[in-house]
């Protein structure tokens, strides 16, 4: 079996399509899941969120090595992790609370990991977890920010450095963000958080740790107040 390395040297693959791979299996998944109906195939259809996040997750191992941005590991200092525990810990209490209507794009049942009998089917909330907090953080912060971000303004992305992407690359960048999910004003505010992050340190690990924090916090509200829709 082939190396990843080796795959990556015969499959020449630019730095915007390294960074939008990942993303693009991701919504396709989620076009899928839109379409089917439940039952139509024969199994629990809630079970593709695993597939959804083992094929995202094995794209980003493939390309790891293209993504420059994380080559540097994740900030050592108290003061970083702090910074992105906060801004995680803000957006997370945004989020829930810009629920009105108004705010949402489209009401939704959301993704609910009970069984008839009305037991948590906990197998499915540890793949629900760790894909939101370990993976998707990841993909989103890619594409949206180490992509998007910078090459709004300069389709050169790569040469831009993150504090000189420009407020109307972070504006663009975040509408687009908030586009992606339901609760649009709330995915508006995070974009611009996370793109923030970004800029002020210039480390793409900072913003992926604060999207984690967000995830994992909202996850476990979730679990604990039963409310599915924001999942």
């Amino acid at each position: 079996m082939e190396s990843p390395s080796r795959v990556q040297k015969v499959l020449t693959i630019s730095p915007a399509v390294a960074r939008g791979l990942p993303f693009a299996i991701y919504i396709l998944f989620l076009v899928l899941e839109s379409t089917l109906p439940r039952g139509s195939v024969g199994f629990d259809l809630r079970w593709l969120y695993l597939v959804k996040i083992a094929f995202v997750a094995a794209a980003l191992a493939m390309l790891w090595d293209r993504y420059t941005e994380l080559r540097a590991p994740p900030p050592t200092s108290a003061i970083s992790w702090l910074t992105s525990a906060a801004v995680g810990v803000l957006i997370f209490a945004i989020w829930i609370m810009l629920d009105e209507p108004w705010v949402v794009i489209k009401a939704r049942a959301g993704w609910n990991p009970t069984e008839p009998s009305g037991a948590v089917n906990w197998n499915l909330v540890a793949v629900r977890i760790i894909g939101a907090a370990a993976v998707v953080p990841v993909m989103e912060e890619l594409f949206w920010r180490s992509l998007v971000l910078r090459w709004i303004r300069n389709a050169d992305f790569m040469k831009v450095v993150p504090r000189s992407s420009g407020t109307f690359a972070v504006i663009a960048s975040s509408t687009l963000f908030a586009l992606e999910h339901h609760e649009w004003l709330a995915g508006l505010v995070a974009g611009l958080a996370y793109a923030g992050t970004y800029m002020r340190t210039g480390n793409l690990w900072c913003a992926v740790l604060a999207h984690a924090f967000t995830n994992l916090l909202l996850g476990v509200w979730v679990l604990y107040t039963g409310q599915w829709q924001f999942w």
